[in-house]
């Protein structure tokens, strides 16, 4: 496995060595003593898996009092997968990684707790699945408005609004989850 951090460090891609051949392709997804060496000392409780259709957004999500980190790939399609960093300590405070996971480059991305999450789907459709290292809570959830200019997120091909859940059209801005605290001290 290669391991690469972003331009924010905390960040990580993950790159798999894949062994392939005309029967199919074999390939290591995660190994604990690696995944700590590289990345920090996690350990993931829970594994989701969903799947959603071109145009969709899902973001961006984080939490405050159970902060989930994320080992996130995609198994079928492509997104376009963003951190935020929410850590307000941190000299990356409010700016964002952005890259794209798909089946083809077998590609993950560490996202760690502290950071809002989200992807946009850019193929027909695409099964996400990601590990947490905590459990969700929904009371708990906080969402960032994707499109807040103040971030400048460069989403791919999104001419208009994205096909949003109620909760992530009705995000905060940056501004404001910073004066109501909503952000990590």
């Amino acid at each position: 496995m290669k391991f690469e951090k972003q331009s924010i460090p905390d960040v990580v891609l993950l790159t798999p060595e894949v062994y392939g051949d005309e029967r199919g392709f074999f390939m290591e997804t995660f190994r604990q003593s690696e995944f700590e060496e590289h990345c920090g000392n996690y350990q993931f409780v829970q594994d989701n898996h969903s799947k959603s259709k071109k145009g969709i957004l899902r973001g961006l999500h984080y939490q405050l009092e159970k902060p989930q980190g994320k080992l996130v790939r995609v198994t079928k399609g492509e997104v376009f997968d963003v951190a935020v960093d929410m850590r307000q300590s941190s000299p990356t405070f409010g700016k964002w990684v952005g890259l794209y996971l798909n089946e083809s480059n077998k590609q993950m991305l560490w996202v760690p707790p502290g950071f809002a999450h989200g992807f946009y789907v850019t193929s027909d459709e695409a099964e996400f699945q990601y590990k947490c290292t905590d459990y969700y809570s929904p009371g708990d959830e906080y969402s960032l408005f994707w499109s807040d200019s103040s971030l400048a997120i460069g989403w791919p091909g999104i001419g208009g609004c994205p096909q949003l859940a109620e909760k992530d059209a009705q995000g905060k801005s940056f501004i404001e989850l910073c004066e109501s605290r909503s952000v990590f001290g």
